[in-house]
């Protein structure tokens, strides 16, 4: 396995470490712990496709594991979001459900026609802007339990600007998963056809 494939799959390997650290909140700090991992965790995946790439080392393993991994990562902190009512449940509902369409035609192409999907741009830009959202949102739960830590007082105001921070990220990254969902299956569907 080479290297790039090494990163996804320890990408795959850091979530259950970040779910542990976002559910569990009697560790001070919890969220920070969390969020440093998610970090760490995303950044894998600018890393292993730029050493794809610069070394030629793209796969199909690295194609088809490299989105699954993301998926994983971002809808395992939405659901954890949910179970805390920090994000509708709407939310994930939607992605879900536009990563097992994807997914699916993903699985259709490569064992009907052998061929392997790799992520577009509008798939790579929804996947930066479901990173961006859950950094934001775990950033804004560390706000919350400093708070809640009586470090500083969290007024109505600002817990006003927390949600709908929170709220707008989650609209925009929610618009671009379908955006995105919508044009994949538009430009797969010779896939669908055949099934």
């Amino acid at each position: 396995m080479n290297l790039p494939n090494k990163l996804t799959v320890l990408r795959v390997i850091l979530v259950p470490f970040f779910v542990f650290f976002l559910l569990y909140d009697f560790i001070p700090h919890h969220n920070l712990i969390a969020l440093i991992i998610f970090a760490a965790a995303s950044y894998t995946d600018h890393l292993d496709g730029k050493i794809a790439r610069r070394d030629n080392l793209i796969t199909n393993f690295g194609k088809f594991m490299d989105p699954l991994a993301d998926k994983i990562l971002v809808i395992s902190a939405l659901i954890c979001f949910v179970a805390s009512g920090t994000v509708s449940p709407w939310f994930l509902i939607l992605i879900t459900l536009r990563e097992f369409a994807v997914t699916q035609i993903r699985l259709i192409a490569s064992s009907g026609k052998g061929k392997v999907i790799a992520a577009n741009i509008w798939g790579k830009m929804k996947t930066v802007s479901q990173i961006v959202a859950v950094i934001v949102i775990n950033l804004s739960l560390y706000i919350k339990e400093l708070g809640a830590m009586n470090l500083f007082t969290i007024n109505d105001t600002f817990a006003a600007v927390l949600y709908y921070t929170e709220l707008v990220f989650m609209i925009i990254c929610t618009a671009l998963t379908i955006i995105s969902g919508w044009i994949y299956i538009k430009d797969n569907l010779e896939f669908i056809k055949d099934c």
